[in-house]
């Protein structure tokens, strides 16, 4: 398996949302929910109607069961995110049932393959030019990325992302040990 990398700048980001708006409101959630939750992508997929949306409207956030590790785990949803759930549902979901994949598939009421999301993420990064290597694990990588550079402390990402090490942590959003020695470097105190 091949390393794929974080998305580091926003100005993608956007692009992103942008080029896979255009295909469809599936394709943005997809990629708005990953980065703004830190899911894998398999938890991703896994995501019934009824995880966002109840009689009352949309969720403040999803409890699941991680298909990896097995345990419970609750993530909130941010308002940005809550609302495009809820106009992806109104516009392309219309008439869902709470028990069908949120990513269901054109053939069928079954949620889109691993293989199909790689796709839809691939492409659109590929016709907006980043050439880095970017796959389903880009998402969730983008997530612990964007929180680090944010001044979450590295213990609770570590946490988020549910890793056995800060170091492990690090490694995985793709912060380098050049990153680190101008931290170092700039510091002079």
């Amino acid at each position: 398996m091949q390393t794929v990398q974080p998305i580091k700048d926003k100005e993608k980001i956007e692009a992103m949302k942008k080029m896979l708006r255009a295909s469809s409101l599936r394709n943005e959630l997809l990629f708005v929910l990953g980065i703004n939750t830190g899911l894998r992508i398999s938890d991703l997929l896994g995501l019934k109607v009824a995880d966002v949306m109840t009689p009352k409207g949309i969720t403040d956030r999803i409890e699941l069961r991680e298909k990896k590790t097995n345990k419970k785990r609750t993530v909130a949803l941010n308002q940005k995110t809550r609302r495009l759930i809820a106009r992806y549902i109104e516009i392309e979901r219309t008439s869902a049932q709470p028990r069908e994949a949120l990513f269901r598939s054109q053939k069928g009421g079954r949620a889109i393959s691993r293989q199909h999301a790689y796709e839809i993420l691939n492409d659109a990064a590929r016709s907006i030019g980043i050439t880095d290597r970017i796959g389903t694990h880009s998402l969730r990588k983008t997530f612990g990325y964007f929180a680090y550079q944010q001044g979450i402390d590295l213990a609770m990402i570590q946490k988020l992302l549910n890793h056995s090490s800060q170091a492990e942590t690090l490694r995985y959003i793709g912060i380098t040990q050049e990153q680190m020695d101008e931290v170092v470097l700039r510091l002079d105190l």
